[in-house]
């Protein structure tokens, strides 16, 4: 080596390939370049094979009518409108089921799984069974249980079970000032035993896998945390909402949004209760139409959507309760 030429290892000058910061980088740029070079013969794959079965993608079915009525919906539809509205009519219900059903399964998975942690031996015992039960049964066989075994074989008209404000009976849950005219119950607001099946089945299954985070994160406090709430004349009660519930959430949230997933995920199971869903209504524009793609590329996007949005905002959530140390 020449008096004028430098050394890179004593000049300080790191090689490329022993880049700490540099080679994480490149490793990326390849793996996202070699996904986009499988995505692209997935789909010219899927071209192809469509252009050899004279299948070309086409949206224009979309605004032909749909000729098929659906069953509930809070969105305005008959069989004259296009199968846009028919779809948008059930994913309207979908979004309804899992709004409620991440509403009562958190309720009551909370609930369960502060029992466990109850002086009550006989609470406790019952909070266990519950969660160890309904997490081994699969969803559909619930689902099936609830709506024949259940909610089918409820009596009606007169003998169907009337409540201050409300009545249930074979013909749904009727609410806000129930009354029967000529044997056949009205109120202005009706669920069908359908909806109510399919949110039954779904609370009480995800409930279970939720109780198990609740005990969970409650377990991850300190039981001094407990010994210091009781010597300040803390109740128990008192101390669950406002010492360890508080400290448990940053353990608790993260697994909540792994099973708020699964429950939107699991709505499209409400065809085993006879609910029209998203995917119900999907399979019936499936079997008119003959457009398989499209229709399964509409079902994907339409819960990748609900899914993500969980997500974010769960995702958010899990920022505010984290601990801040100073």
């Amino acid at each position: 080596m020449g008096q004028g030429a430098i050394n890179p290892a004593a000049a300080g000058v790191i090689p490329w390939w022993r880049n700490r910061r540099l080679i994480p980088w490149l490793v990326q740029g390849v793996a996202g370049l070699a996904l986009l070079v499988l995505v692209a013969f997935l789909v010219g794959n899927l071209v192809r094979n469509l252009t050899s079965a004279g299948l070309l993608l086409s949206w224009s079915w979309l605004g032909n009518p749909a000729g098929f009525d659906v069953s509930e919906t809070l969105l305005p539809f008959n069989a004259g409108l296009p199968y846009w509205r028919a779809l948008a009519a059930g994913l309207v219900n979908t979004v309804r089921v899992v709004l409620a059903g991440l509403v009562g399964a958190t309720v009551l998975g909370t609930l369960v799984g502060v029992a466990s942690f109850s002086s009550n031996g006989l609470l406790r015992r019952l909070a266990r069974v519950y969660v160890e039960l309904i997490r081994n049964i699969p969803l559909l066989l619930q689902l099936v249980f609830w709506y024949f075994v259940v909610f089918l074989a409820l009596p009606g008209g007169r003998e169907a079970i009337q409540l201050p404000g409300m009545v249930l009976a074979k013909s749904g849950l009727f609410l806000i000032r129930p009354e029967l005219v000529n044997g056949v119950w009205q109120a202005p607001l009706r669920l069908t035993v359908e909806f109510g099946a399919l949110l039954t089945g779904l609370v009480t299954y995800t409930a279970a896998f939720i109780a198990e985070v609740v005990r969970g994160g409650v377990a991850s406090v300190s039981k001094g945390q407990w010994e210091a709430a009781r010597s300040l004349g803390f109740s128990p009660l008192q101390t669950l909402r406002r010492i360890v519930l508080p400290q448990a959430l940053r353990v608790i949230v993260p697994g909540l949004n792994s099973q708020y997933i699964s429950l939107a995920k699991n709505s499209s199971l409400a065809v085993a209760c006879g609910y029209t869903d998203l995917y119900s209504v999907a399979e019936t524009t499936l079997n008119q139409t003959g457009r398989a793609v499209e229709v399964v590329l509409i079902l994907l996007a339409a819960y990748l959507v609900i899914d993500l949005l969980i997500s974010a905002l769960m995702n958010g959530l899990n920022q505010l309760v984290q601990i801040r140390e100073r």
